[in-house]
């Protein structure tokens, strides 16, 4: 039996990255500048089938999986990042030109650093970019972005050797 008690990780040790691969663990272009992350949320559909004859109860049978949409957020970046880049290409498309889908990584640190966890994210793309509130009354307080990213599939797996 092991001696060592587990710590639940903490929830602002994390990056974000696109790659082009989705059997990568590690992103391509890390991007940790984001304070929150929201929206990894999975969640079955259940159809009720009734059967004729039978009241006592109704059939619940899994549909459909559906996923939130990813929520980024983080203080206007005003350099260079490979995230916004391809985010601009969804959000900014005239559709000239075919969206690019990409795979988007997160990754989990414990409190010393190291990964724990990752999460990927299939066939994303960007639906949606804000920047605000531009508010002069407000003076204590950063502009911020915030990114929503759609995808079609996401699987959660440990690190190897994170444990």
């Amino acid at each position: 039996m092991s001696s060592t008690q587990y710590s639940p990780p903490p929830a602002f040790a994390f990056s974000v990255g696109i790659s082009t691969s989705a059997s990568s663990v590690f992103a391509d272009s890390i991007d940790a500048s984001f304070q929150e992350l929201s929206g990894v949320d999975s969640k079955v559909d259940i159809q009720v089938e009734t059967e004729a004859g039978l009241n006592a109860y109704v059939h619940k049978l899994p549909g459909v999986t559906r996923h939130a949409n990813l929520v980024l957020k983080r203080g206007l970046v005003t350099q260079k990042s490979a995230l916004a880049d391809w985010a601009a290409q969804s959000v900014g498309s005239t559709y000239g030109s075919p969206i690019k889908t990409q795979t988007i990584i997160v990754v989990l640190f414990d409190s010393h650093g190291k990964a724990q966890l990752a999460w990927t994210f299939l066939n994303a793309y960007a639906v949606k970019w804000d920047v605000g509130p531009f508010d002069p009354g407000n003076s204590g307080k950063i502009l911020t972005e915030s990114l929503e990213i759609c995808y079609s599939t996401a699987s959660r797996a440990l690190i190897p050797g994170s444990t």
